[in-house]
């Protein structure tokens, strides 16, 4: 989460960003958008049945109604991004740089300078673009994942995270302390509705099976919001039934039943109905509970515990945590992803201008990486996947 927990309203101008039309991925819609952007004819065999869930209408078809991580399993990449070069990118907050790290060799082989306060980077719906969120600095800097090459920084305020509607069709900008819910176009980032919120914070989030709507977390208030994602408002607000609850990164389970959200100050994760939204049960993990992150296997859940330098992994046919893994010599794990292999966890240090790669099959440190200052939302990029629903990668 953001270094200052300041709540005072930041200004700024907001102006469209149709110059990056001409970027690869950030071209206009088509009839035959879905086809082409996602690769479906290659990227996933269907199952044997066609999955009987009721989607958002336009979202691609869900492959397994008992799975809706299915299209994430280990190198299935997408004809879209099976040529792009295995990448990690972290944002530096404190330094206003994008470090980019060869997973191969474990080395920092470029730093990319970028707006104000990076906080996350985010895999656009296409797959074909990386947007930085630039959030002090009040714009998105992209970056092709093809070249490397970072391209024009688009006008947008106060972007501290950002996600994709599971239909490609809106770009949403978690505004956190402008209080707003920002639906915009998901290549220009041209605004098209916003949604005023009275919680604090607004940062993480993600989407029900079917896509119709999605769970957001408040950090600054300790609230949780459900927000209609056809009609683009709040339908559902509550407050966390613990004294200074902070919740931060929000993931489905792979049944579709549950959301599993973490806070850092309740030192564990919530566990939510997102249907019937009432009010969810605490699951301990470790100190500072943040980054929650699927197998490829989609069998357990890694989560990183920043206040201890550890990352607990959930088993989730059991409903509980397994294993405890240590980083030795501590650190402050916070956001990141799985290789597209699924053999390595990546997750930058917060606190220690450093990123973990972590065995996934032992727990083992494999490397630790010095990169700028203030890393946070870092993307492993290419992951499996037909479209990404943004965050760190967040792939369906």
């Amino acid at each position: 989460m953001s270094l200052h927990l300041t709540l005072t309203r930041r200004a700024g101008a907001l102006a469209a960003g149709a110059v990056l039309l001409a970027l690869a991925g950030c071209g206009t819609h088509s009839d035959k958008r879905t086809d082409e952007a996602l690769g479906t004819q290659g990227a996933v065999k269907p199952p044997a049945r066609p999955a009987d869930v009721n989607g958002l209408p336009g979202m691609p078809p869900v492959l397994d109604p008992k799975d809706v991580y299915a299209a994430d399993r280990p190198n299935q990449l997408s004809p879209v991004v099976k040529d792009f070069p295995s990448r990690v990118y972290v944002p530096n907050t404190s330094s206003n740089t994008v470090s980019v790290i060869d997973p191969k060799t474990y080395k920092v082989i470029e730093t990319i300078p970028v707006g104000t306060q990076p906080q996350h980077v985010v895999p656009s719906w296409d797959l074909k673009t990386l947007w930085v969120n630039n959030d002090k600095g009040n714009t998105l800097t992209p970056i092709d994942p093809r070249t490397g090459k970072a391209g024009k920084p688009v006008d947008v305020h106060d972007p501290y995270n950002l996600y994709f509607t599971p239909d490609g069709k809106y770009a949403v900008v978690m505004a956190s302390l402008d209080r707003e819910l920002v639906f915009r176009d998901p290549h220009t980032m041209k605004r098209v509705k916003t949604e005023p919120v009275t919680c604090y914070g607004v940062n993480h989030a993600d989407f029900s099976m079917d896509g119709r709507y999605f769970i957001v977390s408040c950090e600054f208030s300790g609230e949780l919001l459900k927000v209609d994602t056809e009609k683009m408002k709040v339908v559902g607000q509550q407050k966390l039934p613990f004294g200074g609850a902070m919740p931060q990164d929000v993931k489905m389970s792979p049944d579709g039943k549950t959301f599993y959200i973490a806070d850092m100050m309740a030192n564990g994760v919530w566990v939510l109905d997102g249907e019937k939204f009432t009010e969810p049960t605490l699951l301990p993990t470790g100190k500072g509970a943040h980054g929650l992150y699927v197998s490829r296997d989609s069998k357990e859940m890694y989560i990183s515990n920043r206040g201890e330098g550890t990352i607990s992994v959930f088993d989730f046919a059991k409903g509980k945590v397994g294993k405890k893994w240590k980083l030795p010599g501590g650190g402050s794990p916070d956001m990141g992803g799985v290789s597209a292999d699924g053999k390595v966890l990546w997750l930058s240090g917060r606190y220690n201008s450093e990123v973990y790669a972590i065995d996934t099959g032992s727990g083992k440190q494999l490397a630790r990486i010095p990169v700028g200052s203030g890393p946070h939302g870092l993307a492993v990029y290419p992951q499996p996947g037909r479209y990404s629903l943004g965050h760190t990668g967040v792939f369906r």
